[in-house]
């Protein structure tokens, strides 16, 4: 179990390599041989440290490719995709797993918890695969800033949608990673529940200087992110700072897909 300790504020990690982006897309393509879809066509991204970006368009737009390629998931058919300084399509799929364990966390709408495992050894599990010494000191700031103390102990099929999301973002942080990736994080969460989620997620990147990069549908949830990109057809087609509901729903219903 995690030791419980008084609340206190995230311990800070050590300053990272500024000079580089948290997140690089450069020329990134994406082909699919079945059929010769083109899911991205040639975007080039960058995400500084600290960032908190979400990604939005219609479904078949490339958002959820450009996160996969993004966080090593999958590799580009051209252009390179780098976290820190590493070029994902550079390493071994053994590597790129390794690299995604250590340095990268992930947050996804179906929660993807260990159903046989505790709240506690569901957030500790990369550690365990990595059979790196836990920071308990670390996971105990996470616990307390996420409401989780109390729930350690228990099952996720005890859990609430929204508690079971919390521990994955536990999970997500628990290596103390370079960057985060969001995958509808609120889809499958009512509405104030979901606020609960994004809030924690600003929350992250103020305090512990944690990139987020979140995939939406949904305008509501975008506007929590101080960037945001729409794409269609495989593009980056807009790019806004601190957007509005308004502005990015107008967006969107001026695509064509």
């Amino acid at each position: 179990m995690i030791a419980v300790l008084s609340r206190s504020p995230f311990r800070r990690k050590p300053e990272p390599d500024t000079n580089h982006p948290a997140v690089d897309l450069e020329n990134v393509t994406k082909v699919y041989p079945k059929g010769d879809v083109r899911a991205l066509d040639a975007v080039s991204l960058q995400v500084p440290h600290g960032a908190f970006l979400a990604v939005m368009g219609r479904s078949g737009s490339g958002k959820s490719t450009l996160l996969h390629c993004a966080a090593g998931l999958d590799v580009p058919t051209k252009g390179s995709a780098r976290v820190g300084q590493v070029e994902l399509g550079s390493l071994k799929e053994a590597e790129r797993t390794r690299f995604r364990r250590d340095h990268i966390g992930f947050v996804f709408q179906s929660y993807n918890l260990i159903p046989s495992l505790t709240v506690d050894q569901n957030i500790i599990l990369p550690l365990r695969l990595a059979q790196a010494a836990p920071d308990k000191a670390w996971l105990t700031d996470l616990a307390q800033r996420l409401g989780l103390t109390d729930l350690l102990g228990r099952m996720p099929s005890e859990l609430s949608g929204g508690q079971q999301q919390r521990v994955t973002i536990a999970r997500a942080l628990a290596t103390r990673p370079q960057a985060v990736f969001a995958d509808e994080p609120t889809g499958a969460l009512d509405l104030a529940t979901g606020e609960q989620i994004l809030q924690l997620l600003t929350e992250l990147v103020a305090e512990l200087g944690i990139s987020v990069v979140m995939v939406t549908h949904d305008p509501a949830a975008a506007v929590w992110a101080e960037h945001c990109v729409v794409m269609a057809d495989g593009r980056i087609e807009h790019t806004l700072t601190n957007p509005d509901a308004e502005t990015l729903a107008s967006i969107l219903s001026g695509l064509h897909r």
